[in-house]
C-alpha cells in the first residue's frame, strides 16, 4: 500500500511539473496561464504533502510558478525526491541511561 501511494505521488508530480512547464510552449500567453497555475500548484502540493514540509513546498511551488522564467524547475518531482530519497527517516532514540527505581508502599 505504501509503495503504491509513493509511486502514485511521483506520477502525479511528474504530470503537474509537465503542466507547469507547458507554459514555455506558448510565449507570453503561457506566462499568463501561470496566474491560474501558481495558486493551483500550491494547493495541489499542500494536498499531496501534509504538515510543515507540505506548507513550505506549497509556498515554494507558488513562488516558482508565479515568477516568469522559473517554470523549468520540477518542484513536485524535487519534493518527491526530498520526501522519499534524500530525507533521512527519523531513527528512534534509545535511552542512554536507565534509572532503577524502587516503589515503597
Amino acid at each position: 500500500m505504501f509503495r503504491e501511494k509513493k509511486y502514485q505521488l511521483l506520477i502525479a508530480g511528474i504530470i503537474f511539473d509537465a503542466i507547469g512547464m507547458s507554459s514555455f510552449a506558448l510565449p507570453f500567453i503561457g506566462e499568463l496561464s501561470d496566474i491560474i497555475w501558481a495558486p493551483a500548484s500550491a494547493w495541489l502540493m499542500s494536498k499531496m504533502y501534509k504538515g510543515t514540509q507540505g506548507k513550505i513546498a506549497s509556498t515554494i511551488s507558488f513562488i516558482e510558478e508565479a515568477i516568469p522564467g522559473l517554470d523549468f524547475i520540477p518542484t513536485f518531482t524535487l519534493m518527491w525526491l526530498y520526501t522519499f530519497v534524500w530525507k533521512k527517516s527519523p531513527t528512534p532514540t534509545e535511552p542512554t541511561d536507565t534509572i532503577d527505581a524502587e516503589v515503597v508502599s
